[in-house]
């Protein structure tokens, strides 16, 4: 039983960590952060298994982080209310082709890195985002304007 509440606290206690470390971070990971999850992990390990070694003792463990796991996917999937606040929403980094710094600055994220991730998706100017959303798992999504002309085409094809 001792197994399993230190599993419970320990879930809990990773997942608010890595819900503080928010968006960003989650998805650009370098080496050295690499390096300190898989150290974490280990450090994890040993607060929840304690003294005990067994394979009784690890399948608790891993039994009740899994358990912990599905249970909030569940909650999530059937709760908007509870998926926006354990998932996070998506936000408006950039609106017609002018970045929104409050929400730059709430995510931790530069005009560097929005450029970054903007040419890597195919867009070579802020001023040619429609629309640029930090998705809830970290990703950024990029809608470029339409040319005027080009989208003026494509209206009187439409129509006709």
């Amino acid at each position: 039983m001792d197994i399993i509440l230190r599993a419970s606290v320990m879930f809990f206690i990773m997942y608010l960590l890595l819900r503080l470390l928010g968006k960003r971070e989650l998805s650009q990971v370098t080496p050295f952060e690499l390096v300190l999850l898989v150290v974490m992990g280990d450090l994890v390990q040993q607060g929840i298994t304690h003294n005990d070694l067994s394979m009784t003792g690890a399948a608790l463990a891993i039994s009740t982080i899994a358990f912990w796991a599905l249970t909030l996917s569940w909650i999530t999937y059937l709760s908007p209310r509870a998926e926006r606040l354990l998932e996070g929403v998506p936000r408006v980094l950039v609106k017609d082709g002018e970045l929104i710094v409050a929400n730059m600055r709430r995510d931790r994220i530069t005009r560097v890195e929005a450029e970054i991730e903007m040419r890597l998706a195919g867009i070579s100017r802020i001023a040619e985002v429609a629309c640029a959303i930090l998705e809830s798992n970290g990703k950024m999504s990029f809608i470029a304007k339409k040319d005027d002309e080009a989208a003026r085409q494509q209206d009187d094809e439409k129509i006709t």
